[in-house]
């Protein structure tokens, strides 16, 4: 099954905000840091199944940044929501569940 991505502006700012903090780091380093993303976002798309964390939203670690991309699985639809890349030492609960919560 094909699954597709609907993407929270939410997450875009998270890739947008860590992109530049990597890059003020060291020239190139957002570049890798959005190229991990983007493996991890083909992982996800191609086995989306990957273990509950809380609630009905699984996580994927980046394998190289201590991050992680917080999304949804829809089956009846076939769809994908991304809502977040949150730094590991984050509170979900404090920096979009509310958010998310809003929006529905």
């Amino acid at each position: 099954m094909s699954y597709k991505f609907i993407i929270s502006e939410k997450f875009k700012l998270d890739i947008s905000k860590s992109r530049k903090w990597y890059n003020e780091q060291q020239k190139g380093l957002g570049k890798k840091f959005y190229t991990e993303v983007k493996s991890a976002l083909q992982a996800i798309q191609k086995t989306p199944q990957f273990g509950i964390r809380y609630d009905q939203i699984r996580c994927l670690p980046l394998k190289k940044y201590p991050y992680m991309i917080h999304y949804e699985v829809d089956d009846s639809t076939s769809s994908i929501y991304i809502y977040a890349c949150l730094h590991c030492s984050l509170n979900p609960d404090l920096h979009w569940i509310s958010e998310k919560d809003d929006d529905q």
